[in-house]
């Protein structure tokens, strides 16, 4: 099981809390939302909880609860602009299917 950042998305991170002034990583989770079923949620960390599982990418800490975990095993987070938009990109191998504004997701 794992979860990984690329280096842009490590680099966004690690420049974030830089800036941010605290923080020891990033958590990566789902919520139920969306019409295709579930949303990844981002949150910076200041406290690792008891449960977390905790991957490293590039020096960046990626923290995941235990009951996100099955939906996002294999995702690898990347960073990216296009055009005048910029942001995470998820890719997910348990994604089915996706809404058509790209909110949500199905597995």
């Amino acid at each position: 099981m794992a979860v990984t950042l690329t280096q842009q998305a490590a680099n966004h991170i690690g420049r974030y809390l830089q800036k941010r002034g605290k923080g020891i990583g990033l958590r990566l989770g789902v919520r139920t939302t969306g019409c295709s079923g579930m949303a990844y949620k981002l949150e910076y960390v200041d406290e690792v909880q008891a449960e977390d599982q905790v991957f490293e990418s590039f020096g960046v800490k990626v923290f995941v609860d235990p009951k996100s975990m099955p939906y996002i095993d294999g995702t690898e987070l990347d960073y990216a602009r296009e055009g005048l938009n910029e942001g995470f990109k998820f890719q997910n191998p348990n994604e089915k299917a996706s809404c058509g504004c790209g909110e949500s997701f199905t597995v």
